[in-house]
């Protein structure tokens, strides 16, 4: 299990590098064709603990977990969105369909 960062859709806020428990995301410079850019990355992918903290966190989607052929996932990657009430998991399978997940966040931890 791992996450991928999208350097072109991180904004460098830094939330993901804040909340993973693992300190495993930093942020780096990278020069882009007028300023630099600071984005988030992950050194050693194989390290994550698949707790998809980061990719809750991240306000651009730019983190996906990516789901690998040991847990049945044949290399699909999830995304969420936040709204006020909903947390919306978008799973993009390998195939190149697409299946949502919308999860009411006021009653998620009611039982």
């Amino acid at each position: 299990m791992s996450i991928k960062i999208d350097e072109n859709k991180c904004i460098g806020c830094s939330s993901c590098v804040e909340v993973c428990p693992g300190n495993l995301i930093k942020l780096h410079t990278i020069q882009g064709t007028q300023n630099e850019k600071k984005v988030a990355y992950i050194k050693h992918e194989r390290d994550c603990w698949g707790c998809t903290s980061c990719v809750k966190e991240c306000p651009k989607k730019a983190i996906s977990f990516f789901l690998g052929a040991d847990i049945g996932g044949k290399g699909s990657t999830m995304t969420v969105e936040n709204t006020k009430d909903n947390a919306i998991w978008t799973i993009n399978k390998y195939d190149g369909s697409t299946f949502q997940i919308s999860i009411n966040k006021k009653e998620s931890n009611k039982y």
